[in-house]
């Protein structure tokens, strides 16, 4: 359950269905301590531009409460959607409100960039696609990990219409070519790379701690230091539940994605560094000539 304010303040709770009477108590209670802090403080919770979600996988969806939730003096029924920070969070956490957002904003920038592009230079052209297609597809694109094909080839199709519209080809000619002409990392390949990166920044201390501290390195487990595995550079992959909600937790789906990468690369200390091998690397196999890293 999450309550989100209108200045982006957040309030999270979690429970087994059975309880979500009791939470619902709790969410109200804290919400009500908030206001009052702030009204002590010379500031003002408006209740009316509160949003209530529950999230839940879809198997639990039945058991989850429709009714209204109290919230100050008000009654806030919960909603299927939430904006938050420009990602939008579905009920089922399935991202699909958020690609159909994000898809919805890139064609529509992509057909004005269309109407002038008789006037531009490619290297114009190239600045207009990055500041508003590509840099809008990539936002936040991590919490996209493990989300299903169908809904990454929606943002595909993103990219490979940018890339005909730089070369001015018709919807029929191969896109891989082209992409990788221009250097561009597929869909899936741009999640796993924004995985990383930001696994090695928690790694390496310049990452907000509240995600470093949800990692455990392979060497740092007692049962393990005797064994080949501790010498090396990995993470544990924390057990789950259920792969459409577990396995895309952060702790899960970057320590995969940092676990694939070659120890080469791994053990790169500089950023810059691990930039360049990463995406070297990872173009290597959105070309389709490399299979592992």
């Amino acid at each position: 359950m999450l309550t989100q304010t209108s200045d982006d303040t957040q309030i999270y709770g979690s429970c087994i269905p059975p309880d979500t009477d009791m939470l619902q108590e709790r969410m109200s209670v804290c919400v009500e301590e908030v206001s009052l802090w702030m009204a002590s403080n010379r500031l003002l919770l408006n209740t009316t531009k509160t949003e209530v979600l529950w999230c839940s996988s879809a198997r639990r969806k039945h058991q989850i409460p429709t009714g209204s939730v109290r919230i100050g003096n008000t009654s806030v029924v919960p909603v299927s959607v939430v904006r938050d920070l420009g990602v939008y969070i579905d009920a089922d956490l399935t991202m699909r409100a958020h690609i159909t957002a994000t898809a919805r904003a890139c064609f529509a920038a992509l057909r004005q960039i269309r109407s002038v592009r008789r006037y531009l230079t490619r290297e114009a052209l190239l600045t207009l696609l990055r500041a508003l297609v590509i840099n809008n597809a990539d936002y936040c694109s991590s919490t996209l990990a493990g989300v299903s094909s169908a809904q990454l080839q929606r943002l595909q199709s993103v990219l490979n219409a940018a890339a005909r519209l730089v070369f001015s080809e018709r919807r029929s000619e191969h896109i891989t070519p082209l992409l990788r002409e221009l250097h561009w990392l597929k869909v899936a390949e741009r999640i796993q790379f924004r995985l990383c990166v930001l696994m090695h920044r928690c790694l390496h201390g310049t990452a907000p701690p509240y995600l470093a501290e949800t990692l455990q390195l392979t060497a740092d487990v007692q049962g393990r230091r005797r064994l080949r595995s501790a010498s090396t550079t990995t993470l544990v992959v924390p057990p789950t539940r259920r792969v459409t909600i577990g396995d895309r937790a952060f702790p899960a789906a970057a320590s995969c994605a940092w676990n694939s990468l070659s120890t080469s690369i791994r053990e790169i200390q500089s950023l810059p560094a691990f930039h360049r091998k990463l995406k070297t690397a990872l173009f290597a196999i959105s070309s389709g000539r490399l299979t592992v890293i």
